[in-house]
């Protein structure tokens, strides 16, 4: 079987205590694919499918090329003839071996898999170049010598991470590599993460139920409820839907990319240019020109129906109104508008939404009063 080399097709058939998982996807060849859902909703078994750590009822797992499960042909590659690294949620260390030792012991699966499979920056490389990239990728190097017991959970997340980079995986998984961290720690590996995602070619498929987790490092989005495929595609564009939201409550929101286009030293503050405005924020020291992701949750976005004079709230940006849904309580209404080629969502009261007379197609204004930097 062929395939454009740009993109992978999961196609498992898997049945469960209570639902079948059935899923058929197909995937970018870079960037951070995030399996979200509630627990038991078949994430975890999709990776160990394509790890071939569990064979699926029917299945095909094609990365690129590369065909490790085909049951139409008749091919199952095991999983040690299968080019992946994987991040489990504990680190799973070696506590008698230094971290250089640990991740070392990557390079035994690497070196028998033959030939190099590229992967890290720079190409081609050597396993033990291979290794040391990643090293230097994660921020381990001043680690090398200590032993797993003197790492915090963080720093061993890194140090497995950089574990499994040194097989040169054609596909790396990540089975909620924070759920076992505390709040602290999570937001010390999450600048890591984003990193590797930015910088490696490597593709990735990273398990989570965090709504954190999925703004920050998403890239493209595959939403799991029961073992059936609820909703997938660009994370922003699956997020900003309110057909079939994915996030409720306080966690409901959109994505939006930009970078920073100016800095206002007097009152420290930035603005982020994206398709279709500008928003101004709180000046973390990003250099003007740095790509960022923001995340305007839709509680802090209200609509006027004229430009809004004389208020506190300083982001005010033209919008259409694209449509409207009931949100989980009665008194709300969601609200996903235009704001040139992006997309925004406002959670705003049902006798406002009447009061305003608001209607799909309208003109209107947005306020955004606060806006998250992931980045």
């Amino acid at each position: 079987m062929t395939q454009d080399a740009g993109c992978s097709r999961i196609r498992l058939e898997v049945p469960r205590a209570g639902f079948e998982l059935a899923v058929d996807l197909a995937l970018p060849a870079t960037g951070i694919t995030v399996l979200f859902g509630a627990s038991g909703s078949g994430k975890t078994t999709v990776l160990r499918c394509v790890a071939g750590l569990e064979r699926a009822r029917q299945g095909l797992v094609q990365i690129g090329a590369e065909v490790w499960q085909d049951d139409a042909a008749g091919i199952f590659l095991p999983t040690w003839r299968r080019p992946v690294g994987y991040v489990f949620q504990e680190a799973s260390l070696f506590e008698h071996l230094t971290v250089g030792a640990n991740t070392r012991y990557g390079l035994k699966r690497g070196s028998s898999g033959g030939s190099s499979r590229g992967g890290l920056p720079g190409g081609s490389l050597g396993a033990s170049q291979a290794l040391d990239s990643a090293i230097s990728l994660l921020g381990i190097g001043k680690l090398l010598d200590r032993l797993p017991s003197q790492l915090s959970g963080g720093e061993r997340q890194r140090v497995a991470i950089a574990r499994a980079l040194a097989t040169q995986p054609r596909l790396l998984l990540l089975d909620e590599p924070l759920a076992a961290l505390d709040h602290a720690r999570k937001q010390e590996i999450l600048p890591w993460l984003e990193r590797l995602r930015d910088e490696l070619k490597t593709p990735m498929l990273y398990v989570t139920h965090s709504a954190d987790e999925l703004a920050r490092l998403a890239d493209h989005l595959v939403v799991l409820d029961h073992g059936q495929v609820k909703a997938e595609g660009p994370a922003a564009a699956v997020l900003s839907s309110i057909q079939s939201p994915v996030l409720a409550g306080d966690d409901a929101g959109a994505l939006l990319s930009g970078q920073v286009a100016e800095r206002d030293p007097r009152w420290h503050l930035c603005r982020v240019a994206f398709d279709g405005g500008s928003l101004w924020l709180r000046d973390s020291g990003l250099p003007v020109g740095h790509a960022v992701r923001l995340r305007v949750l839709a509680r802090d976005v209200s609509i006027a129906t004229g430009e809004p004079q004389a208020s506190s709230i300083q982001n005010h940006l033209p919008c259409t109104i694209e449509s409207s849904a009931p949100d989980a309580h009665p008194s709300q209404v969601m609200v996903r508008v235009s704001v040139g080629a992006s997309m925004l969502l406002a959670r705003i009261t049902a006798r406002s939404f009447e009061s305003l007379g608001l209607r799909q197609g309208m003109n209107a204004w947005v306020m955004v009063k606060s806006v998250a930097l992931l980045q």
